[in-house]
């Protein structure tokens, strides 16, 4: 019998006691102990791994392991594979190399280095490279009398940006040595989007097939700032998915390696599912012009877990307990209450504020107060008007130029920003931000207004996309959106009878060109052939391109898509706009 844990595990960067402390739990005299990739320091470390202090710490901590694993009985018949940083310093003690490494905890003997990363990914939210030298070999491990091959995160993909495929290496040093594995085994920290489970799944069916033999799959679970890691950890044995963990929850599964042979396919690693396929846009190019692909209920369900599990991690790893939004009788910021209240703690609060201008509709006041009783809190009323006519009065008489157009607009939502840090420095919460990822990518904000906020909830939801999670969650959580909200045309109300349709193209129009624009990266003839028309595309990118700006002293934003706005999205700001 070959007992093996996979530790699902939840830990915060660099918390090298709660790190150790884990450990020492639930490492203990039976089985292989399988733990994510770097799980010693946590990931992902940005340029936390080059800081003195840091390496200085680990290294420590790393000490410290090792000598309490020397402490354990040799007798034991256990092992672990945990991921963690190799570093090889210069003579000042600065990293000369860091490697991404598995290292082999052995009872009674110490920590040893055994695999190094072979794929080192430099896209979208990585760049691993400028931190990690790549390992070159394969690895064979041993254990029970059982031998796996081994694998970190990345090296499970093979793509056109890499120029070798470690699998495919390890299946051909495999053939040539004729010998046959009893499981491969990945440790990952691999980022949550929507659709990247169902992706590793069918990936990990086809590496157990390629290589006869049952693939295991560990990954972390935690909210690094906007990178949320999921968990939803697995062991695969051909087709058949024989464990599958939580999402977004610590968990071990446990399992014994001692299952019935199944017919295996002999698999080819083709081009289908590949590196490249893990970064899908959603978009049903079969109509003209193009539309978002809708969300099932299942993928509004993953959704909402992953926005209220964002929101906690933030809130606890900043050391929040109370929530605080800017209401407006809109969808936008009703979506974020509701999520905000499905999310709460027991020792959390959340505060709403309304703070209508002489434009706000006896409505919006209405629906406000409707939301927060249905969440049940009180609604705070502060109202900007008389703010808004002393800075209008103040600065007609110090300056010539009129106070009015877009002026006049934008000094209401910086006015409504202000005083919500007012509010947040009076009780200590943490700002909530409204904005969707329709109005961040054609600048439909003010900055230092309602773009304000510690982290945004709703920032990788196109409009669309809100609309449609506020009805799912009405439909399975309670009615906790009033119908009026959803029904109602969206608007700022900075001005009388303002409309965003007047300046916007449709929400279902602009939503799949942004999408197109974003992660399909079409230009504006593409989209035109896709069945849009030309002064909607040109509008669009104009939005677009001149809004990079607000996006670049955007707060934060919890990473749902393949593409998102945020640590991920690397645009200049000073370029030449001709090319658009």
């Amino acid at each position: 019998m070959s007992k093996i844990s996979l530790h699902q595990t939840h830990q915060t960067l660099a918390d090298f006691s709660s790190i150790s402390q884990y450990l020492k739990t639930h490492f203990n005299d039976t089985g292989l102990h399988l733990f994510p990739e770097l799980f010693l320091s946590g990931y992902s470390l940005q340029d936390l791994c080059l800081q003195r202090s840091f390496i200085k710490a680990y290294e420590a901590h790393l000490k410290e392991l090792n000598t309490w694993v020397k402490t354990l009985p040799k007798t034991w018949k256990s092992r672990a594979l945990i991921g963690g940083l190799d570093y090889e310093m210069d003579k000042a003690g600065l990293p000369l190399k860091i490697k991404n490494s598995i290292y082999e905890l052995t009872p009674g003997i110490g920590l040893k280095s055994i695999y190094t990363k072979r794929l080192l990914p430099n896209y979208d939210i990585f760049d691993e490279q400028k931190y990690f030298s790549a390992g070159n070999e394969n690895s064979f491990y041993e254990f029970d009398s059982k031998t796996y091959g081994l694998l970190i995160c990345e090296d499970m993909w093979h793509s056109s940006v890499h120029s070798v495929d470690p699998c495919a290496d390890l299946k051909a040093e495999c053939d040539k040595k004729k010998l046959k594995l009893d499981g491969v085994i990945n440790l990952s920290a691999s980022p949550f989007d929507l659709d990247k489970i169902g992706k590793r799944l069918k990936r990990g069916k086809e590496l157990s097939h390629l290589f006869k033999a049952p693939f295991m799959y560990v990954n972390c679970v935690g909210g690094e700032d906007e990178v949320l890691f999921d968990g939803s950890s697995f062991v695969i044995h051909g087709d058949e998915v024989l464990h599958q963990g939580k999402l977004f929850e610590s968990q071990i599964i446990e399992w014994e390696n001692n299952i019935k042979p199944v017919p295996f396919k002999d698999e080819v690693l083709g081009n289908e599912n590949t590196w490249e396929g893990l970064f899908t846009p959603r978009l049903d190019q079969t109509k003209k012009p193009m539309t978002l692909l809708p969300w099932s209920d299942q993928q509004c369900e993953i959704i909402l877990k992953s926005l209220c599990f964002g929101l906690q991690e933030y809130a606890l790893k900043s050391g929040f307990k109370k929530f605080l939004v800017a209401l407006s009788g809109g969808i936008d910021s009703a979506l974020v209450m509701a999520i905000i209240k499905l999310s709460l703690k027991s020792e959390q609060t959340i505060e709403a504020i309304y703070m209508p201008s002489i434009h706000s509709s006896s409505l919006s006041t209405q629906l406000a107060d409707e939301m927060c009783r249905r969440i049940g809190i009180r609604m705070q009323f502060l109202p900007i008007k008389f703010f808004h006519s002393s800075v209008k009065n103040a600065f007609t008489q110090t300056f010539s130029e009129p106070f009015e157009g877009l002026t006049d607009e934008n000094i209401q939502s910086r006015l409504r920003g202000a005083l919500l840090y007012t509010r947040s420095n009076q009780t200590g919460a943490m700002v909530v931000n409204t904005s969707n990822k329709s109005e961040l990518a054609v600048g439909y904000s003010t900055q230092y207004g309602d773009s304000v906020g510690a982290i945004s909830l709703i920032g990788d939801l196109f409009k669309t996309e809100v609309y449609r999670l506020c009805k799912y969650i009405n439909k399975h959580h309670g009615d906790l959106i009033p119908a009026g909200i959803i029904d109602r045309g969206p608007s700022a109300e900075l001005r009388d009878n303002q409309l965003d349709q007047d300046s916007l193209p449709p929400y279902e129009r602009l939503d799949a060109i942004l999408e197109g624009v974003l992660s399909y990266r079409l230009d504006a003839d593409d989209l035109i052939k896709n069945g849009f028309s030309k002064d909607e595309v040109h509008k669009v990118f104009s939005l677009y391109v001149k809004s990079e700006y607000k996006r670049k002293q955007f707060c934060p934003i919890i990473k749902t898509k393949t593409k998102s706005f945020g640590f991920g999205y690397r645009v200049p700001i000073s370029k030449s706009l001709k090319f658009y």
